[in-house]
């Protein structure tokens, strides 16, 4: 691999176009094939961001000898499939959350990965954001303690659209996408291993065929606990808010902000680079890659999450 890497970017979309945008910013990388599922749509996109190369399949790019590195940003249900194909083409790959819609999935890929030495990395963005990072840096340095996290994951989303609001090709889940945010940032944060997992779940959608409201309770092995609600009917605010209940102060993460218990806003701006979370994410990919290291957020690091989706699909199963 030469000093520049190459990369190849499946799946022109919301997310797609965020890590394009995120590149842009990071010397020494290069969008060089994008893939989308339709023809004229990823067409336009490469030709405002001046890609050269367009296909509509994952094959296209992987055959391409110049492309170094795979980002996917596809359906859920391609992720695991997509990921070791790009391994058994010897690309490095990162695979925008969730790595799996199921633990099998995710566990094949951790495998491959170890079996090429490749790296490998999901888009777990919240251990990435600065709001997050803050309060990370904070506990490793041993000044705060988490006692509870209280997590709302609110959106509006009774059709099948994207963040843009444009029509998506497959259906979101709250569970095996949203929840994977915060059962992992749980255990990243305190720095223990999920003890006891409960889940509850709404009614089923008639059209959509999931589950719209969820309601996830956690333990870490350090005691901490966590309360997640998500919902696909709440008509606003919209996002994902992380209120960190510590021994040493509460602290309110909006995405990559964070303000104080009194809503004082935090300057989270020195915390690294950049304030764009998913321009640090791609950061690391491509920092592991020159590095030869594992990158925060390993298919292998984040596997234990995918362990505790399935325990909970288990017991959402069973109408417990």
């Amino acid at each position: 691999m030469s000093s520049k890497i190459n990369v190849a970017l499946i799946g022109a979309g919301a997310f797609g176009i965020k890590h394009i945008d995120a590149i842009k910013e990071i010397d020494g990388v290069e969008v060089v094939s994008v893939v989308g599922r339709e023809l004229d749509k990823t067409k336009e996109v490469a030709a405002q961001y001046g890609i050269r190369h367009v296909a509509t399949e994952l094959e296209a790019s992987l055959a391409l000898k110049e492309v170094d590195a795979v980002i996917l940003c596809t359906p859920t249900q391609m992720h695991a499939a997509q990921a070791i194909a790009c391994l058994k083409a010897g690309k490095h790959v990162q695979v925008e959350i969730p790595l799996a819609d199921s633990l099998k999935g995710a566990e094949d890929v951790v495998t491959l990965q170890q079996q090429t030495g490749l790296v490998a990395m999901c888009g777990h963005t919240r251990r990435f954001n600065p709001s997050h990072q803050w309060v990370h840096k904070r506990i490793a340095k041993g000044e705060l303690a988490i006692q509870q996290m209280d997590v709302q994951t609110y959106f509006f989303r009774r059709t099948n659209i994207n963040a843009l609001g444009q029509a998506r090709s497959w259906t979101d889940h709250l569970l095996w996408h949203h929840a994977a945010h915060t059962v992992d940032l749980f255990a990243y944060q305190t720095g223990g291993t999920i003890v006891a997992a409960n889940a509850l779940q709404g009614p089923i959608h008639p059209t959509l065929g999931i589950a719209m409201d969820m309601s996830i309770q956690l333990k870490s092995s350090t005691g901490a606990i966590c309360t997640l609600s998500l919902s696909f009917n709440n008509e606003g605010p919209l996002g994902t808010f992380f209120r960190y209940i510590c021994d040493n102060g509460t602290y309110i993460a909006r995405y990559d902000d964070l303000y104080d218990g009194k809503e004082t806003k935090i300057d989270v701006s020195k915390v690294d680079v950049s304030m764009n979370g998913i321009e640090l994410q791609d950061r690391e990919f491509f920092a592991a890659i020159r590095e030869k290291r594992e990158p925060n957020a390993s298919v292998a690091m984040v596997l234990p999450c995918y362990r505790t989706l399935q325990q909970l699909e288990q017991q959402l199963a069973r109408g417990s």
